[in-house]
């Protein structure tokens, strides 16, 4: 029986139409003559959804008693053995009630597929496993549903709905989403522009992979090796020399070029396993790489050009970046050179090849140990020389061995020579040996004179033939003692790359690391001072030094104060004490040393960020102080001595009323004084953090209240809608108060005639939200901070196009209670604050949205 079809209907957030496009699509089939029932759809209410699925076939779902209560769920059994053509199952990523069958309804969905059933299903993105760490990010709310990428990039077909975060919004407001009591928490959580804008991102580069995916494996199934240029991807091909910095910024500039362009790079390692590289450069070149949106990949191979394109050809590249050959020119003439030779080879792919400061000076080659240690030396070249008179000795004893034989047992002792002492020692018996056959083994004999031809052409070949093996024999020995090395220093930097991930601090990890690989007694990282850095030479006087990182006993405070100095760049260097390093470990420390700089400059920005937290609070504390002293205190001042000099004026005669009109003026002022000075004074505490904040269970219901009455009659007109079974809120009555009246205040101030602000309140994830909303001119969300720099009124005179004072004041001390306050755009035109506090009993806790 073949497997049924999947297809998937992706959303970027609840609302989107999932649900609704799965069953348009179910209808068209069915209309066609396709057998297709309901196994499950979910319409919460939605009676557009709802109205769709008139006229399917539903299968009755399952009833189970779970804790007491009856839940029901999709009868899978039932949807067998009707054995349909195609099933509708919503929510892919559902958890199953205990009891059911499987865990989870994909898996109930698997078992459909095996029977042949084509099914239709929907799921959001927060709800993919990969990106579940991402979508509580961006949103706040952690989805414990979640289904694994597989099974959705598994589908024939994934068809994503989508909607503009504005028309979702409206599509909220208008109620066709969620019950009205959950819009407003909804439009101010989850449902926030900046939220469905990430969300929709993430939905649409999901898709794009996964049609990346269908792509190479079409391509794969056809065997199509040609470029396709779908979309631009730049690959630089590094080499681990010196001129991989400047390929990789000129391949960034030429990504740059086109959006959405890939860059990757790719160094192509010896498919013997041999170092031929330098490790630090690759490291430093890979940084660079990552730091300008790359990414880095390495391939074995022996073919360089070969392996260069098949990997552009494998990754769809349209464009390859290569460095002019360092080769001199008489190796050029002798050879084509890896640039020339991937250019004619390149087909379809664009080839740029980039002149460098290094090209056409010769490789610069990595020094290399002798293949054999000295002793070893010393040894063949005392075979070489005693060993072969006396084998010259044995022979001429052996009076019945012709020239042929004598030649293959000289030719067997050099061999024996190279074995032991490598290629000089080996050359050195085999012109020896040559010399002795002449002179002994070849008439006329005790002559280098040769009569015959035959034997002048095996003595000849002999010479060739030691020479031959003698070199193959040393560069076998060289070569086994390279893979060594290459070996040790792969295992010395994976297990670098280990610690670090493992560490919480890398730069201390990085530093321990290399001092126990090549026991050190300790190791410092050094910085050059700022005015000393132009002066020339490396090693300045020791003051001019800074130990920035170490570990050890005793770390050296100077580069010459160590046995080994590795400079990292113009300021840096990393020290070594307690031993000298040999040439070929000092580019494995380089290794070290160039992520040990990067580490740095990681500890450097987090403290750097943490240093100007504070500061730039210290700032808008003093724009407080300043704007209050200058504006808001000075206006309430002028209005109360104008009211106090006119009544103490003896020029005019006020009558009764006048005298009330004037005091009343004086007396409003002077609350409004009061009140900021009140505010200046707890600012100064929230700085200070002499802030008494003494937080209790306190209702809405109670605080708002006496907000508002203390706003006098211009609130009577505010609505108020706060449910009877909202949970008490955690926070200091007093300062609640306060911060309720800035708010609303704010509110009245702008709210157009006929229009009063309104109050709601609701409890979301822990938290009781109360929501001040006005629709009056609102403000640009690129404002949205600047409202709340102390005291800041936007325009200053122009009291229209700011919410004015307080709520600097407002969100520190609801910070201080352990709350918040952000603004948000009011559905038709306004501002609405949200304030939130801590519930004082936890409310259920929710997995985010329904789907």
């Amino acid at each position: 029986m073949p497997r049924g079809e999947l297809r998937v209907y992706l959303g970027a957030a609840p609302g989107v139409g999932k649900t609704y496009a799965m069953l348009e699509e179910a209808r068209r089939r069915a209309e066609r003559g396709t057998d297709v029932v309901i196994g499950l759809v979910e319409t919460h209410g939605r009676r557009h959804t709802a109205a769709m699925i008139g006229g399917l076939d539903i299968v009755p779902r399952r009833t189970i008693t779970c804790r007491g209560t009856e839940l029901t769920e999709m009868d899978l059994d039932a949807v067998l053995a009707r054995a349909p053509e195609v099933a509708l199952v919503d929510e892919l990523a559902h958890t199953n009630v205990p009891g059911s069958r499987n865990d989870k309804r994909w898996q109930d969905i698997q078992e459909l597929l095996d029977a042949g059933i084509t099914v239709l299903t929907t799921v959001n993105i927060q709800h993919l496993e990969s990106l579940n760490d991402v979508v509580a990010q961006i949103t706040g709310t952690t989805q414990h549903e979640t289904v694994p990428d597989q099974v959705v990039r598994a589908a024939e077909q994934v068809e994503i709905v989508d909607m503009t975060p504005e028309a979702l919004r409206r599509r909220m407001a208008h109620g066709n989403i969620y019950r009205p009591d959950r819009i407003d928490a909804a439009l101010g959580n989850y449902f926030r522009v900046g939220n469905l804008t990430a969300l929709r991102e993430l939905a649409l580069l999901w898709l794009a992979d996964k049609v990346d995916e269908q792509l190479d494996a079409y391509r794969t199934q056809q065997g199509i090796t040609a470029t396709w240029e779908a979309r631009e991807r730049v690959v630089v091909a590094l080499t681990g020399g010196p001129e991989g910095e400047t390929l990789v910024r000129r391949a960034a500039r030429i990504a740059a070029r086109s959006k959405g362009t890939d860059l990757l790079a790719v160094h192509v390692a010896r498919s013997d396993g041999l170092a031929g590289t330098d490790p630090a450069q690759l490291a430093r070149q890979r940084v660079l790489v990552e730091s300008l949106g790359g990414t880095y990949h390495q391939v074995l191979g022996t073919d360089i050009p070969a392996a260069l394109l098949d990997f552009a050809r494998g990754v769809n590249a349209t464009q390859l970046v290569l460095g002019a050959s360092r080769r001199g020119r008489f190796a050029q003439i002798l050879s084509r050179g890896v640039g020339v030779t991937t250019t004619a080879r390149s087909g379809p792919i664009d080839v740029h090849l980039v002149t460098h400061a290094e090209a056409g000076r010769g490789r610069r080659t990595v020094g290399v140990p002798a293949a054999l240690s000295r002793r070893r030396r010393l040894l063949g070249y005392g075979f070489a020389l005693l060993g072969m008179p006396l084998l010259t000795l044995l022979l001429a004893a052996l009076p019945d061995l012709t020239l042929a034989n004598d030649i293959l047992i000289f030719l067997a002792a050099i061999v024996g020579v190279a074995l032991v002492g490598g290629l000089w020692p080996a050359l050195l018996a085999a012109l020896g040996g040559s010399l002795l056959l002449n002179w002994f083994f070849t008439p006329p004999f005790r002559t280098l004179t040769i009569a015959e031809g035959d034997s002048l052409l095996a003595l000849g070949v002999f010479v060739g033939v030691a020479v031959a093996v003698s070199w193959v024999v040393d560069v076998a020995a060289r070569r086994t003692r390279e893979a060594a090395r290459a070996s040790a220093d792969a295992q010395t930097l994976a297990a670098v790359a280990g610690n670090v991930l493992r560490g919480q601090r890398p730069l201390p990890a990085l530093l321990e690391q290399l001092q126990e690989t090549f026991a050190l007694r300790a190791v410092s990282v050094l910085e050059l001072a700022a005015e000393a850095a132009g002066r020339p030479g490396r090693d300045r006087e020791e003051d001019a030094w800074r130990v920035v990182a170490s570990v050890g006993e005793a770390p050296a405070g100077s580069p010459s104060a160590g046995e080994t100095a590795v400079p990292v760049d113009e300021r840096l260097t990393v020290v070594l004490s307690g031993r000298r390093l040999e040439a070929a470990d000092r580019r494995i420390v380089e290794a070290f040393a160039a992520q040990a700089a990067v580490a740095l400059r990681q500890e450097r920005l987090a403290e750097e960020a943490a240093a100007a937290r504070p500061l730039a609070e210290a700032d808008r504390m003093r724009t407080a102080l300043l704007a209050a002293v200058s504006h808001d205190l000075r206006t309430p001042l002028a209005s109360a001595k104008a009211a106090v000099s006119s009544l103490r004026s003896r020029d005019v005669d006020f009558d009764a009323e006048d005298r009330d009109e004037l005091l009343a003026t004086a007396d409003e002022s002077l609350d409004r004084l009061g009140r900021l000075v009140a505010n200046l004074l707890d600012m100064s505490r929230l700085q200070a953090g002499a802030l008494g904040v003494h937080p209790i269970p306190i209702g809405l219901e109670d605080v708002v209240p006496r907000a508002l009455d203390e706003l006098g009659p211009q609130a009577a007109d505010v609505t108020t809608d706060i449910p009877a079974d909202l949970p008490a809120a955690t926070a200091d009555p007093g300062l609640l108060e306060r911060v309720l009246v800035n708010l609303v205040a704010n509110a009245l101030r702008y709210s157009p005639p006929g229009r009063p602000p309104t109050i709601t309140a609701s409890a979301h994830s822990g938290q009781v939200e109360l929501r001040v909303v006005d629709t009056g001119p609102g403000i640009a969300e690129d404002q949205w901070e600047r409202v709340f720099l102390p005291f800041q009124r936007l325009g200053d005179r122009d009291n229209t196009t700011g919410v004015g004072l307080g709520l600097a004041l407002s969100r520190g001390l609801a910070e201080a209670m352990g709350g918040s306050i952000t603004p948000e755009t009011t559905p038709g035109g306004g501002l609405t604050m949200v304030l939130r506090l801590p519930a004082t009993t936890p409310t259920e806790p929710t997995e985010g949205p329904q789907e």
